[in-house]
């Protein structure tokens, strides 16, 4: 159903693909968080949050916390990633020693790979 409001196939491949490539299931929660209130998809791997999807019409919200053991490995890789991903880390306020990374997707580009890679530094 989130699919069929997303009216966006990249989701669904998104979705297949994190499962498939870390062997977890989504949870389907909705969050009355004052930062980004309503329906989102969860994704953990044994139980730290991968990623959590905000959905949107014809795209979606992918947001990554950058922790403080993910910083040094993350910005490692920030120079090879795409001038978008720069900027949206760039413009992340850091608060406890963490980035939430708020990354809107509606197409297979090269966003979507950085997104995967990021989510790969924070699978550890």
């Amino acid at each position: 159903m989130i699919g069929d409001a997303i009216g966006n196939p990249l989701f669904l491949e998104f979705c297949a693909a994190i499962k498939e490539k870390y062997r977890c299931c989504e949870k389907i929660e909705f969050s009355s968080c004052s930062m980004e209130r309503g329906w989102n998809v969860k994704f953990k791997r044994s139980g730290r949050a991968l990623c959590t999807i905000y959905p949107r019409r014809s795209y979606f919200t992918v947001m990554i916390v950058i922790g403080r053991k993910e910083k040094a490995p993350f910005e490692a890789i920030l120079p090879d990633c795409t001038a978008a991903l720069q900027q949206i880390y760039s413009l992340t306020r850091e608060a406890n020693g963490q980035k939430w990374l708020m990354i809107d997707l509606e197409d297979h580009d090269d966003l979507y790979r950085d997104v995967f890679r990021t989510i790969e530094i924070r699978n550890g």
